[in-house]
């Protein structure tokens, strides 16, 4: 794949890559928890309110030069933003004239039985080639090499950002057609966590505000206790945000955490049912939360999409980080490992090498893995060293519970 429409205007400049230190984690779980919502709505009487909801980026912006389209299984870019509008400029993301940003995306692989799925992480500073981006004003920016993988996001430099760039970057990456994308902004995540009640979490030391935010000059105020404690709101986004004073500071650890995070909000949900009182408010929380490409802009497109999710198990689910390791400040996409899981992935097999198409065959070749626990403490596993001259095994991440 080579990118998509070239313009022969002149181009504008690409946005700048991003600080490091500027953590703007957790966009992860809340849109795994705006797709579980959205996948119990598949009734009437919430029809109405979503179809008002229901953003749109536009398609002019995807490539013209995209993968196959497959039966094996669909893809499902998510997208955390923290875009300065409607709001979230208060809860974190940062001053409402600045830029919307991305530091955390997945993508969700479905497989064909309905019943497994994985979730590949891509951290904020994995070093990838960014192909032609359509700019704002209708022009396309020239393909760029060896750029940080958020930077996407912010091509054009608008408040909403640029989905479209990110689904490009990540089809050039994997050579996988994504099916659909979903963003997901800080004020949806807020609005779920407060509308279940909030999530247990055991935090495995005092963390202050200068965890949350390294630039203050002094430590501030503690802001989470040691122990095992309830957190929703502004609670909930500072500790799945937070990338220092917790575990070992790296973007890597915290992807850990918030996929452990993930996995219990989930769970709770599930675990407690959906009444018709209870729903409302979770589907409410995340259309309002959520930007979605052409093929998912209307209630039953969305909800048509959300059902066919319903059977997933999660314990059918797997949590894995593209293979990385660190190349001096930022993260490198290790092969051979990276191309044998989009291999597994293109081929519908799961992790472990099963055939989840739901057709019998052999599983054939798939990448090797062991599992490995997430804990919901924020204790990452131990990352790579910075020196390491090899590549770094992957290791699906399993959710505790």
């Amino acid at each position: 794949m080579t990118g998509g429409k070239r313009s022969t205007h002149a181009h504008r400049p690409a946005a700048p890559e991003r600080p490091r230190g500027r953590g703007r984690g957790g966009r992860l779980l809340m849109a795994a928890l705006a797709l579980l919502v959205l996948a119990t709505a598949g009734v009437g009487w919430v029809y109405l309110r979503l179809n008002g909801d229901i953003a749109t980026f536009g398609e002019e912006g995807l490539s013209d030069n995209r993968p196959a389209a497959s039966d094996k299984g669909q893809n499902v870019l998510v997208i955390g933003s923290d875009a300065r509008t409607g709001g979230n400029s208060e809860l974190g993301g940062g001053d409402k004239h600045d830029i919307g940003r991305s530091d955390t995306a997945f993508l969700l692989h479905v497989y064909a039985d309905q019943e497994h799925a994985v979730a590949v992480s891509f951290p904020r500073d994995t070093l990838v080639d960014i192909p032609p981006c359509r700019l704002p004003d209708g022009t396309w920016t020239p393909a760029r090499s060896n750029t940080m993988f958020n930077s996407a996001f912010s091509v054009g430099q608008t408040a909403k950002g640029n989905p479209a760039c990110t689904q490009n970057t990540v089809e050039k990456l994997t050579g996988l057609r994504v099916d659909h994308t979903v963003v997901v902004d800080f004020q949806g995540f807020a609005s779920l966590t407060d509308v279940v009640d909030g999530v247990r979490v055991c935090v495995p030391n005092d963390v202050y505000q200068k965890d949350l935010n390294p630039k203050r000059a002094t430590r501030g105020e503690r802001i989470f206790a040691k122990g095992e404690q309830t957190v929703s709101g502004q609670k909930a986004l500072d500790y799945v945000r937070l990338r220092h004073g917790i575990g070992d500071g790296s973007d890597i650890g915290r992807i850990k955490r918030q996929q452990a995070f993930v996995a219990s909000l989930l769970k709770k949900v599930k675990s407690e049912g959906l009444t018709p009182t209870r729903l409302l408010p979770l589907a409410n929380a995340a259309t309002a939360s959520l930007t979605v490409d052409p093929g998912l802009g209307s209630a039953d497109k969305l909800i048509s999409f959300a059902m066919s999710l319903k059977d997933v198990d999660l314990h059918n689910t797997k949590f894995v980080t593209i293979p990385w390791r660190y190349q001096g400040a930022r993260v490198a996409v290790v092969e051979p490992e990276a191309d044998a899981l989009w291999a597994a992935l293109k081929a519908d097999r799961t992790l472990d090498g099963q055939n989840a198409s739901g057709k019998n065959g052999d599983a054939g070749p798939s990448p090797t893995a062991t599992a490995s626990p997430s804990p919901v403490s924020g204790r990452a596993s131990p990352s790579p060293s910075t020196t390491a001259p090899g590549p770094v095994a992957w290791r699906p991440e399993r959710p505790s519970g």
